[in-house]
């Protein structure tokens, strides 16, 4: 395995500096990129500010080279490619992580709750059915994570709509009966709690939505 990376790397800087090590050991499996990554963004895990790729252009890295990494490392390695330009390898590296309620793997699941990849969102739905449960780990982690990204979970509701409005009201004609729906419905629930007054909803009550696409 090679070395870990300068801790310059500007995707070490997706999460926070105590990880700086095990990201920069994750990155070392990574093949060079094809692309530089693209349309980064800013958001706060525990007070601290991480900058997350939108889109990774690395190819995969071997097996063998995933399996000598840590389960910590591996995490990080994971978090990574859930943001990759192929829909299929996001959802295989987000099925090893939704599950998990570290703070600094919840940005990595909620962006996707707000993109097109309809599978991608029932892996979410099915993984974050606890947030319903006051009290529960991942209660806390996403309700907390809301309340300190006001901004970007409100850009993740209407990207959310948005989507569901362009591609998707052929196969569920309200937008309550969509996926994307049901996961909004959870966070927001999980951030009303962690803020003690419910959280604003900005999707439609209804099946008409104007302003979208």
């Amino acid at each position: 395995m090679q070395p870990p990376r300068d801790s310059s790397d500007p995707l070490i800087r997706a999460f926070p500096a105590e990880l700086a090590s095990d990201a920069g050991a994750a990155l070392a499996v990574m093949p060079d990129p094809r692309l530089q990554p693209h349309a980064s963004f800013s958001v706060a895990v525990e007070g601290r500010q991480v900058l997350i790729p939108g889109r990774l252009y690395n190819d995969e890295p071997p097996t063998d080279a995933v399996a000598s990494l840590s389960s910590r490392q591996r995490q990080l390695l994971h978090c990574l490619y859930s943001r990759h330009c192929d829909g299929m390898v996001r959802q295989r590296h987000l099925e090893k992580v939704a599950g998990s309620t570290d703070p600094w793997v919840v940005p990595f699941v909620v962006q996707l709750v707000g993109e097109y990849v309809l599978e991608i969102l029932v892996v979410i739905r099915d993984e974050l059915r606890d947030l319903a449960t006051p009290g529960t780990c991942g209660h806390r982690a996403y309700g907390q994570f809301i309340m300190d990204n006001p901004a970007f979970f409100a850009r993740t509701q209407r990207r959310a709509v948005s989507y569901w409005n362009c591609y998707y009201r052929g196969s569920y004609a309200s937008f309550q009966g969509y996926p994307g729906c049901t996961l909004l419905d959870l966070l927001r629930s999980a951030a009303s709690d962690r803020a003690g007054h419910p959280w604003p909803n900005l999707t439609p009550a209804g099946a008409r939505v104007d302003g979208y696409c």
